[in-house]
């Protein structure tokens, strides 16, 4: 009779850790998006000085009347 009761408890078990991986799934899949919207922003925010400071930088080059 005792091992009547182990199957259930292992069932319930079961889908107790599978309800937790799907979980931790979740998570890990949310945190990987927002840590890549916060490397997209931050790319973004490279690109837009780059864009600024390389067109200082070619104009300082650029000769003036002749010069």
């Amino acid at each position: 009779m005792p091992q009547q009761f182990e199957q259930p408890q292992s069932q319930s078990q079961d889908i107790h850790e599978d309800d937790v991986l799907t979980t931790a799934g979740t998570d890990a899949q949310q945190q990987g998006e927002d840590q890549s919207d916060v490397l997209d922003s931050i790319l973004d925010d490279i690109e837009s000085t780059l864009e600024t400071n390389a067109e200082e930088y070619v104009n300082s080059f650029v000769q003036k009347g002749g010069e």
